[in-house]
């Protein structure tokens, strides 16, 4: 793949973000004053990480849920823009599926269609729809931090198309044939689907041979650099996780903190590693 249509990519992904920015301002201004109820009408916590150690000492607090689907647009917005500016002239495979998690984040506005839903009376079908693209955008996300490690081992760089379309189209099988009941959700106001056990399997699954994957990059090309980048995808995929099922005010942070962290780590090393191709 060029430059010039990766950049293309990046860009689109800005777009992409910043509509997704503009949508959540604009719903929160409507549904702001909703999110208690739709809060208080949460089946069950989440099952975060952290919320799960937690979940005994702290309630969930109402408005959580608006500032975590906020703070991850925002991050998603922010980290496609410097990805854009610092790699616009620095080839590297690895960072286009970086940018591809960046900006599944951006996803997260999905979950506004539940107070959204409390101020308008839309049918049942907008939160099964909402559902399936939250789900869509996790998955994407997470098969893109894995094809960014593929690359990393050697995968030839001209199959890029290939290996997103792939991406895409299994986040897409899984998205719209997990069951979803639109009338259950948890304190982060996801929307509860099927499976649930099988899939956080599958997710450490896929990140333990992510970063193994990184870590035997490292030493088949003698470069240190991908140590690090593999620490960085255990922080952002950490940081994500806490920040997106956080619902009490003692987890944001956190979650945003590892999620820069990891992004540090994993934009930097790639650029020093690529700076002179």
């Amino acid at each position: 793949m060029t430059l010039s249509r990766r950049n293309n990519f990046f860009r689109g992904g800005i777009i992409f973000a910043a509509l997704s920015l503009a949508l959540i301002a604009a719903s929160g201004y409507f549904t702001f004053s909703a999110y208690p109820e739709a809060a208080a009408s949460a089946s069950m916590r989440s099952q975060g990480i952290i919320q799960t150690l937690i979940g005994g000492f702290a309630g969930p607090s109402a408005y959580v849920p608006f500032c975590t689907i906020l703070s991850a647009v925002l991050y998603s917005l922010a980290s496609i823009i410097l990805i854009n500016y610092f790699f616009e002239k620095t080839q590297s495979p690895e960072i286009l599926f970086f940018g591809f998690f960046v900006v599944s984040l951006s996803f997260e506005l999905a979950r506004a269609m539940i107070p959204l839903i409390k101020v308008f009376p839309f049918p049942a079908m907008y939160l099964t729809a909402s559902s399936r693209v939250l789900l869509f955008g996790r998955y994407f996300g997470l098969f893109s931090l894995f094809a960014a490690s593929v690359y990393a081992a050697g995968l030839d760089g001209q199959k890029q198309g290939n290996v997103f379309f792939a991406a895409v189209l299994s986040a897409l099988i899984i998205a719209l044939n997990v069951p979803v009941d639109p009338l259950v959700w948890d304190s982060s106001l996801k929307i509860v689907s099927g499976y649930s056990t099988m899939f956080i399997i599958i997710e450490t699954g896929i990140l333990a041979i992510t970063i193994c994957t990184f870590f035997i990059s490292a030493y088949t090309r003698s470069s240190p650099a991908y140590i690090f980048i593999g620490l960085g995808t255990f922080l952002v995929f950490m940081g994500r996780n806490i920040l997106i099922n956080s619902d009490t005010w003692f987890t944001p942070f956190a979650g945003l903190l590892l999620l820069a962290a990891g992004t540090w780590f994993i934009c930097i090393k790639l650029h020093r590693e690529y700076l002179w191709y």
